[in-house]
């Protein structure tokens, strides 16, 4: 595997990574999650233009996961981060997040921040281990408020969530 930009000639292929793993969210009665569709082509190109889209590539050179991201608050938001389930529990989400990491290190910013549900292995418990840090309501910035009572509008409060920082 290895991380670069994304394409633009790629995006609906990231929303066919995002829709292939969404789907363990049915195996763990989230139904909702796993059909709710990805984000519209025209916000991924958003992100792409904006220097904040990564992919991973296998050895053909064909994305198995991707990561997308926001300037938010002085640091660098994760928008979303998906891997196929063919490519999971190999450190791809992980490379993804260290790239991401790096580059917020070039732009300066102090931190990188998530929101995530909570009692989902995969999500919060897997974001700890990559060095992410629960924020109660007193460490949310104006920008995460904003991001997480558009998450409530979308029904996403329906299960525990919350906000994770990683100080770079």
């Amino acid at each position: 595997m290895h991380i670069r930009a994304a394409r633009q000639d790629e995006l609906p292929l990231l929303q066919d990574i995002e829709r292939a793993a969404g789907q363990c969210f049915r195996d763990i009665g989230m139904p909702e999650i796993a059909d709710d569709e990805p984000l519209p082509l025209g916000e991924l190109a958003r992100h792409l233009h904006a220097g904040l889209a990564w992919v991973a590539a296998d050895d053909a050179d064909t994305p198995v996961a991707y990561l997308i991201a926001d300037r938010v608050d002085g640091g660098l938001h994760v928008e979303q981060v998906s891997v196929h389930p063919d490519s999971a529990r190999r450190g791809v989400g992980r490379s993804l997040l260290d790239r991401l990491a790096g580059h917020a290190t070039t732009e300066g910013a102090s931190a990188l921040t998530l929101t995530t549900f909570t009692e989902v292995p995969w999500n919060a418990p897997y974001y700890a281990r990559c060095g992410f840090r629960l924020l109660d309501d007193s460490g949310l910035t104006p920008g995460l408020r904003v991001i997480r009572a558009r998450e409530a509008a979308h029904g996403l409060d329906r299960w525990p969530r919350a906000c994770m920082r990683r100080p770079l």
